[in-house]
């Protein structure tokens, strides 16, 4: 347990520009720009001081605003307990170009500078190290990719309710006391596991690479699924020329090659996993219901294809530590 402890460290000291400061730079720049923006509007039209013509008479919007029913305001309130999170999407666009280009890495450096020659004098096995980098990649890395998304989220709705209360709209009381509001982050992590089942086949696949590969390994981890698929599209066309029957080549690009390249990007099993759209909306379906997404992405796991995904990536992750135990020196 120890040694995989300090395996975890050595993967987040190595990679911590990846892992923490892309996402911290790019919630601080977030933070920044709506907080410029927010400055920017205060600065040339007024906090809470603009007015509106009603039946010929100018009155504040502060005063409009405050007027609006209360089931109106739980509406809003609702809709931001429910989608807040999403304020953080940005950042969690950036975690899978980064576990993408780390599990390409990962052990394909260590033979290119000749580093694996010191690791290996280390009383460590070959399993233990893949095994390390495997744990990175589908749980350290989105854990804090979590956390840096939840905190900027959270800034990000308290400046937005800030403003709002300054113009009149007074949400905090029913965001805070909205239930939704407080699971949020929890159901966050609690998709982890679907996460790590439905992103198993790219890490094993890119971390197979990138023990096999001798040189080129991005040409080689993306080609050969691509070249692969063009490959089913001309059988498929000289098949359906000549023989009148088809190979479904939308199948092979979703199953094998989608799974193979990007199914380290959050949230992929929603449009690929046979998700119903209308389970993930709320009941006036204007908004995200957040549990209907929780619960849709569990319901994926019950899909076939998951686990043969699973047990795919699992052989290529075996793979991967057979690869590095004999083509090290090259």
């Amino acid at each position: 347990m120890n040694t995989m402890k300090w395996l975890l460290r050595r993967e987040y000291w190595e990679h911590k520009g990846g892992f923490f400061w892309a996402p911290a730079i790019i919630a601080v720049v977030m933070l920044a720009v709506l907080g410029g923006t927010i400055a920017y509007g205060s600065l040339t039209h007024g906090l809470g001081t603009s007015t509106v013509i009603v039946n010929g008479h100018v009155v504040s919007q502060a005063h409009v605003i405050s007027a609006l029913p209360l089931h109106v305001r739980e509406q809003i309130a609702n809709s931001v307990a429910n989608s807040y999170l999403a304020a953080a999407a940005p950042l969690f666009a950036v975690l899978p170009f980064v576990a993408f280009f780390y599990c390409l890495a990962a052990l394909y450096d260590d033979r290119r500078d000749r580093s694996i020659l010191f690791w290996k004098s280390l009383p460590v096995s070959d399993q233990e190290t893949v095994l390390s980098k495997v744990l990175t990649a589908l749980c350290v890395a989105p854990l804090i990719t979590i956390a840096i998304g939840t905190a900027t989220a959270l800034i990000s709705v308290l400046i937005g309710l800030m403003v709002a209360d300054a113009n009149g709209l007074r949400l905090f009381g029913l965001v805070l006391s909205n239930p939704e509001f407080w699971l949020a982050p929890f159901r966050l992590v609690a998709l982890l596991p679907v996460y790590v089942l439905w992103a198993i086949p790219t890490v094993g696949w890119l971390l197979m690479v990138s023990a096999w590969a001798r040189s080129k390994v991005f040409l080689w981890a993306v080609g050969i699924p691509l070249l692969g698929l063009m490959l089913a599209r001309w059988i498929n066309f000289m098949t359906s020329s000549y023989l009148d029957t088809q190979i479904d080549v939308h199948w092979i690009a979703i199953n094998i090659v989608m799974r193979a390249l990007a199914g380290v990007v959050p949230g992929l099993w929603l449009p690929f996993g046979q998700v119903d759209p209308h389970a993930l909306l709320n009941s006036s379906e204007r908004g995200v219901d957040a549990a209907g997404v929780f619960t849709q992405s569990w319901m994926t796991l019950t899909q076939p294809q998951v686990w043969i995904g699973v047990v795919v990536g699992a052989a290529m992750i075996f793979a991967a530590m057979r690869l590095r135990r004999w083509r090290d020196e090259g």
